[in-house]
């Protein structure tokens, strides 16, 4: 799940608990977009409702090309390189919205400037935010282009989001094309931290690509998101037979952001295996602890 401290998050972290809480969750992470700043906060609220919390980060990182998204889970988030890299990546965002901004522009998009600059956060502007001006800007009421994210078409389960997808991830027309680490790297820095490295949501990064998801095994991720908001039932299938091949965990993960991801409710994966996944999880946790590499 993504707080506030993500720039698509809607909820603060302390939020969040009282939330999970309410929807009758007993163990949970937060992993915000390449920053740990909510951490302390949702540790706080999670111990004082009586919630088990596990410290996470989801990293933006590349592997042959291709963008994926790591989770470190049960991380130390006083490993300085986290805040290195918030820093850099932050930077990097700021000088694309107005790349992105432009790109949609000549899409013929209609939206104001000042609209999508007051939606956003730290000076940096998504996809989702310009969804979110375009979609009631009145002068889109027939675009072709936005038809599929209105009520009752085709991407209009998650608009926002999907809106992003289809149009600023890598390869669509928006995509700011600017680099991550390297996927190498990353697991370096969530082990360093006394973390498990896993593959988020490899359904809708990489999908059934076999020779690319034997590439990222090896590259020395501990597991993979099997169960996913994203994922039908070939891809949990595909993904679980994957992990078990491999000997790496299974983790699950409703990626709950708020008001972006409608569809998505917090700790719904429908996953039948949720009991061994979080005893085999905690227990590999654990080892982590004591196997944490020396730097």
């Amino acid at each position: 799940m993504h707080s506030n401290i993500s720039n698509d998050g809607e909820f603060a972290p302390s939020e969040l608990m009282q939330m999970c809480r309410q929807n009758g969750l007993t163990s949970v992470a937060l992993s915000d977009h390449n920053s740990v700043r909510g951490i302390m906060e949702a540790q706080i609220a999670a111990n004082r409702l009586g919630i088990e919390f596990i410290s996470a980060i989801e990293l933006d990182c590349q592997f042959d090309e291709v963008n994926l998204h790591v989770l470190g889970y049960g991380i130390d988030p006083q490993q300085v390189e986290f805040d290195q890299i918030e820093k850099d990546i932050l930077q990097k965002e700021q000088k694309a919205s107005y790349y992105i901004i432009d790109c949609m522009h000549a899409l013929g998009v209609f939206f104001e400037d000042e609209e999508v600059w007051n939606l956003s956060i730290n000076g940096v502007v998504t996809g989702e935010m310009i969804a979110e001006a375009a979609l009631t800007d009145e002068r889109n009421q027939n675009s072709s282009l936005l038809a599929p994210y209105r009520k009752g078409g085709s991407r209009s389960d998650n608009p926002f989001v999907n809106f992003y997808w289809d149009f600023f991830s890598q390869g669509k027309p928006a995509d700011a094309r600017f680099r991550y680490i390297a996927l190498c790297e990353a697991i370096r820095i969530i082990k360093e931290a006394g973390g498990l490295a896993v593959l988020a949501h490899p359904g809708i990064n990489i999908g059934l690509d076999q020779k690319l998801l034997t590439g990222i095994i090896y590259s020395g991720i501990d597991g993979i998101e099997v169960f996913s908001s994203y994922h039908d039932a070939a891809s949990i299938a595909f993904f679980g037979d994957q992990a078990d091949k491999f000997h790496l965990i299974k983790t699950m993960g409703s990626d709950f952001h708020g008001k972006i991801k409608p569809s998505i409710t917090l700790g719904k994966m429908n996953c039948p295996e949720e009991a061994e996944i979080y005893q085999a999880f905690m227990k590999k946790l654990e080892n982590s602890k004591t196997q944490k590499p020396k730097t």
